[in-house]
């Protein structure tokens, strides 16, 4: 008799491991709304980070995505930050986006390429659970919008610079002093108008996006104000992709309004990082800057943020600068296999490809007099 109860038990308790197993449901969304991402590119798939990572998904996943139109994306990572290559798709979950966002990097614009509308829904499953977690894991880093016990310049990524042969105090780049989105905003005012800056390319924000800010409450950059209500503030709206046509004539004409301006000069986008990088690395190759100069102020910005050094986390500032920072200079100069970059001439690849996005040589020949000594 006990025998045969031992063996109901045991059978139980199979079964019960059996249905719990048979129950255990995948992590997926339905039916969810989408809206079109238009500054950067993408679509916004109408979920909040936390609450579509409360669903069950994890950063590293890889997912599919269906839209109701018929488009699909499959096996594409989801990501807590833009941790794929130049044109790759993914799934990401940016410290403040309002919702996940499908989007290509530094690629297409989705909601355009895919033929999407505010009528379309999408639906998110996992297609294989923590598949690309290590990728993740490596480019996952994270700064603190908390200034501590940083100088004000290391706080707002906010420098001089003095590559190649630029004068002395004509160039400066930083993280947003009008935006304060990250905390920033009042520092950096206060430093650019120390630093007497005449004439600003904003990189991320166009005039719409201006007359927004001011009117925030926590608006506090009355240096930046004066030179936008001057006129010394071209507000340009670019999105991250610096290889579409829209960013180079958006560029061309930042660059073209800024020649017929004195200096000093501010370049900025919201951190100072990426688009203001990819333009930095211009003006400093148009300015005589070797490979050398413009990879120590690019990278300089992630010990800025990150505290990431060649000392501190190799294997994160050579992926960094592999990944960022080479490809925009291997897109400058043409993608050209058969040119060493490292060691050629970039100040004429410079002139070159501003020619080509629609400067004139006179204005390039006026910037690049006021720039350099």
């Amino acid at each position: 008799m006990k025998k045969a109860l031992s063996v109901v038990i045991l059978l139980v308790l199979i079964l019960s491991v059996f249905s719990s197993c048979e129950n255990k449901t995948e992590p997926s969304l339905t039916n969810c709304g989408v809206m079109h991402e238009e500054k950067f590119g993408g679509i916004y798939i109408n979920i909040s980070i936390d609450d579509f990572n409360s669903l069950g998904f994890e950063y590293g996943d890889s997912v599919d995505i269906s839209f109701s139109n018929g488009k699909t994306l499959t096996d594409i990572p989801y990501y807590s930050g833009y941790y794929v290559d130049m044109g790759e798709t993914l799934l990401v979950a940016y410290p403040g986006y309002p919702y996940i966002k499908a989007c290509v990097n530094y690629g297409d614009d989705l909601w355009i390429t895919d033929g999407l509308d505010e009528n379309c829904t999408a639906d998110v499953k996992l297609n294989e659970s923590g598949k690309y977690v290590k990728i993740q894991n490596a480019r996952n880093i994270k700064y603190s919008d908390d200034q501590g016990d940083q100088s004000d310049e290391v706080f707002g990524n906010f420098r001089a610079v003095s590559a190649g042969d630029l004068k002395d105090n004509i160039l400066y780049r930083s993280a947003s002093p009008c935006d304060n989105e990250h905390n920033r905003a009042a520092v950096v005012d206060r430093l650019i108008e120390k630093a007497g800056v005449n004439f600003v390319l904003n990189l991320s924000d166009n005039e719409d996006d201006m007359e927004e800010l001011i009117s925030m409450s926590d608006y506090n950059s009355p240096y930046y104000l004066s030179l936008y209500e001057k006129g010394k503030v071209a507000a340009l709206g670019m999105s991250a992709n610096f290889k579409s046509d829209d960013f180079n004539e958006k560029l061309a004409k930042g660059l073209t309004e800024a020649a017929k301006n004195d200096g000093p000069y501010l370049v900025h986008c919201v951190e100072g990082k990426d688009r203001t990088g990819y333009v930095m690395m211009i003006l400093e190759a148009l300015a005589g800057a070797s490979y050398d100069e413009i990879i120590d102020d690019y990278m300089l910005t992630y010990e800025n943020y990150y505290g990431i050094t060649q000392t501190s986390d190799i294997d994160r500032y050579e992926t960094i600068k592999e990944k960022n920072i080479d490809i925009m200079i291997a897109y400058v100069t043409g993608n050209d296999q058969n040119v060493d970059y490292r060691t050629a001439d970039l100040s004429q690849y410079a002139a070159d490809f501003l020619v080509k996005i629609g400067m004139t040589n006179e204005d390039i020949e006026t910037l690049q007099n006021k720039l350099t000594k």
